[in-house]
């Protein structure tokens, strides 16, 4: 790790007003200075801003700074946000990592995090050694000839799969973004991430309500039980009256370059009864557009079935 400063503000202005990279739980960022990977000169510890607090009153808000273990424990949570954030690395980790920073983690692409491996994000224009290379964990979906590693973040799924926003304050005042709006494609720019502007700071999330998401689950595959990234993950939520499915959400995740909706999915489950053949027919074109690599070809069945997995855990007892 190099040398850097370390400022702790005590104000959101304060934070704003003085450049640097932002710290929260730092389980990404100090990982990734260690590695030099990012090498900051000035960090800015924001724990002492006023960015925490979880309120359930019409919907769900939840500070920047929010622990995800004590997200996931709070009653008003959404049960997919609860699982997504109780199948997130370790227990210690939890405690420590904000809910903010979770949805910014940069990818555990291994290139990415070798710093003698060429990688168009951490260096554009050196190249994607995962195009040829070792790809199993890579993405199927949203990939370019740039660069094909997956957003690691599950939490970031569920959020999308419920239409979360974020609030962002920056230099120029404050905005609100639909987070799904907020990642970015590779492209040929894989660098860019998101539409974070220089200097913004994320301070909440808000989820708005949705009664029936109380409906609502997490699924996630990999290959081990405990801290481990997904191969594939769904967040799926279903509004399901008289065995039939009047509304779904459903975005998943491990197989794309960012959480990824599947409104086409959701589109085949509407109207329909809430049987396997259903649920079947519509995970079908789950991996539309997919483009396999050498060695994660196989995450496109799995990304059907873990979708249909996830459906099935929800109606359980309203299956015609």
């Amino acid at each position: 790790m190099r040398p850097f400063e370390l400022i702790a503000p005590t104000t959101v202005d304060e934070a704003l007003a003085t450049p640097g990279t932002f710290l929260a739980g730092g389980t990404t960022l100090v990982d990734l200075m260690k590695l030099d990977v990012l090498t900051p000169q000035r960090v800015l510890d924001i724990n002492d801003l006023p960015l925490r607090g979880i309120d359930t009153g019409d919907g769900l808000r939840i500070g920047a700074l929010e622990r995800m273990s004590d997200i996931a424990a709070h009653p008003g949570t959404y049960p997919v946000i609860s699982r997504a954030l109780l199948l997130s690395a370790s227990q210690q980790l939890r405690n420590m990592a904000s809910i903010g920073g979770n949805v910014l983690q940069r990818t555990r692409c291994t290139y990415f995090r070798d710093v003698s491996s060429p990688c168009n994000r951490r260096e554009p224009g050196s190249g994607c050694p995962a195009l040829t290379g070792a790809n199993r964990m890579h993405a199927v979906l949203g990939t370019s000839d740039s660069c094909a590693a997956t957003h690691p973040s599950d939490v970031a799924v569920a959020l999308v799969a419920l239409d979360a926003e974020v609030r962002l304050v920056g230099p120029d005042g404050s905005r609100t973004v639909r987070l799904a709006d907020l990642y970015r494609l590779p492209g040929d720019t894989p660098e860019i991430e998101n539409d974070l502007r220089p200097g913004e700071l994320l301070t909440e999330i808000v989820v708005p309500r949705l009664d029936w998401a109380s409906n609502s689950t997490y699924v996630k595959v990999r290959d081990r039980q405990s801290y481990e990234f997904a191969l594939c993950s769904a967040a799926v939520a279903l509004d399901v009256r008289d065995s039939r499915i009047v509304d779904a959400r459903v975005a998943v995740g491990g197989v794309a370059t960012v959480p990824w909706r599947l409104t086409a999915v959701e589109a085949a489950l509407r109207g329909r009864p809430a049987t396997l053949a259903t649920f079947s027919d519509a995970a079908a074109g789950a991996a539309d557009g997919a483009r396999p690599l050498s060695a994660n070809g196989f995450k496109t069945s799995l990304l059907e079935r873990t979708v249909v997995r996830a459906l099935l855990e929800l109606t359980e007892g309203d299956r015609a």
